[in-house]
């Protein structure tokens, strides 16, 4: 007697489906729903609710915004910057006693971005728990955190963690901190929320693919999801309670990323600025790196892809490149763009990408493409820069600030042999203006709990300490 109502509501749930996905020309959706499992058919029928199936229409339909990159690039000019070297409008030293005023007073949070897996590294787990530590295998996400906890420690205030997901990392990275105890930061001081997905797309008609018979093919929907999923996770509500004012923003890839840097929150301050990025100086026109711009009177961002090569090659009369600005994914918001933006425009723009993406087939079969058969939709950050005002620029140095595990042993660089030789230099650099005397080609390693610049190693190691054997400072 249980069976057959179990049926009927089985039944009504699939017409139920049938009749959200029919208006949209989807119903190949529930093709193999006879051949799922209770739990699966669930699963299956709560990501088809999840989908705004009109929206995605709506961006299917609408033709690329193709910008005109060519002219546009012949038009742009450097943006409005603080530079290394040069003539600026507020010292260092000013801007780091703004910054460490706002630490101090509690008004500033830092969001990470984990959403990643290591699939393009050969690493079958989250990016974020990949161990480059050069010698103590710390994973990414313990180098970053650590060097949170030092820097509340340094200003006796507890930082505030927003940790990014997404539902391919969330559960895995919540285990792994919960097992190392969040690596010093405190439980109430962490809230770690996962960013929304969009669904893959054929590229020739429209339709959602499925990755398998109960499953849609999800992917994230960008970093450029943050807006919305700052607010579905709840951690708007505690960014409003602390009185948090300014977010500093960065991405786990990149373990030289200076955190919660009190000379960047000072220059954004000081500007009176509503989104502060970081940059470092392009070596060559082709540097595979967003290019910051100025584009009549706005900062936008140029990807490499799209510059061509006469507008990049453009120069200075002192022989520097015009477009020199390289963009590292470094940014202080403040909460109140992230929320106008928000509240006036439903969030940012999708931008489409073709993609190989793994598909069933109409007779269920998984195909593997041999070439881009997918459009993925993906919302950007950066995209926050045009509406922002007084946006402002900070050059910083790639080889104190910028090393990003992007690609798998063997690549020309953004390796794991690239990022650990960066990190080591770093430190072997910092030792050496501390008074130490380090052996050639000997790794070392410096924890951000036992330091966090030379200045404060210098006051953690004895005089004339020789290092000649491969050591980490924890």
């Amino acid at each position: 007697m249980t069976a057959r109502p179990s049926a009927q509501t089985t039944a009504a749930d699939r017409e139920a489906l049938l009749a959200l996905l029919r208006p949209h020309g989807q119903e190949h959706l529930l093709a193999c729903w006879d051949r799922l499992s209770p739990n699966d058919r669930i699963e299956l029928a709560t990501q088809i609710k999840s989908v705004d199936f009109e929206r995605l229409g709506r961006l299917f339909r609408e033709e690329q915004v193709s910008e005109d990159w060519a002219a546009l690039s012949l038009r742009a000019e450097g943006p409005p910057a603080a530079r290394l070297r040069g003539q600026n409008s507020f010292a260092p030293e000013q801007a780091r006693r703004r910054g460490q005023e706002a630490l101090e007073a509690g008004r500033i949070g830092l969001v990470l971005v984990a959403g990643g897996q290591g699939t393009r590294l050969g690493f079958d787990r989250p990016k974020g728990l990949y161990p480059i530590g050069p010698i103590s295998h710390a994973s990414l996400l313990q180098i970053l955190i650590e060097k949170l906890v030092a820097v509340g420690q340094r200003h006796t205030v507890a930082i505030p963690l927003y940790l990014m997901t997404s539902p391919a990392t969330q559960r895995e990275t919540v285990e792994f901190l919960a097992a190392h105890d969040r690596f010093g930061q405190g439980e109430a001081d962490l809230t770690v929320f996962s960013q929304g997905t969009m669904p893959a797309v054929d590229a020739a008609g429209g339709r959602v693919l499925l990755e398998a018979p109960g499953r849609l093919a999800l992917s994230p929907d960008g970093h450029g999801g943050l807006l919305a999923a700052l607010a579905a996770g709840g951690a708007l509500l505690d960014i409003r309670r602390r009185g948090i004012e300014q977010l500093f923003y960065i991405q786990v890839d990149n373990p030289l990323a200076a955190v919660c840097d009190a000379e960047f929150i000072g220059y954004h301050l000081l500007a009176g600025s509503e989104m502060s990025t970081q940059v470092v100086a392009k070596q060559t026109p082709a540097d595979r790196v967003g290019n910051v711009v100025s584009i009549d009177g706005r900062v936008r961002i140029i990807e490499y892809i799209d510059l061509p090569p006469e507008a990049g090659e453009r120069r200075l009369p002192d022989g520097s490149l015009k477009l020199w600005a390289g963009n590292i994914a470094v940014h202080v918001f403040d909460v109140e763009l992230l929320e106008r933006t928000a509240a006036e425009g439903g969030g940012l723009p999708f931008h489409r990408a073709k993609k190989k993406v793994p598909y069933l087939d109409d007779d269920g079969r998984l195909i593997e493409p041999a070439k881009e058969n997918a459009i993925k939709f993906e919302q950007f950050i950066f995209d926050l820069l045009p509406a922002a005002r007084n946006p402002l620029v900070v050059e910083v140095d790639e080889k104190t600030h910028f090393a990003p595990l992007k690609n798998k042993p063997g690549e020309k660089r953004d390796t794991q042999e690239h990022v650990r030789s960066a990190m080591v230099a770093l430190h072997t650099d910092w030792l050496r203006r501390a008074g130490a005397d380090v052996a050639h080609d000997v790794p070392v390693e410096i924890s951000p709990r036992f330091a966090l610049d030379a200045a404060e190693l210098a006051t953690r190691i004895e005089p004339g300490l020789n290092v000649t054997s491969a050591t980490y400072f924890q």
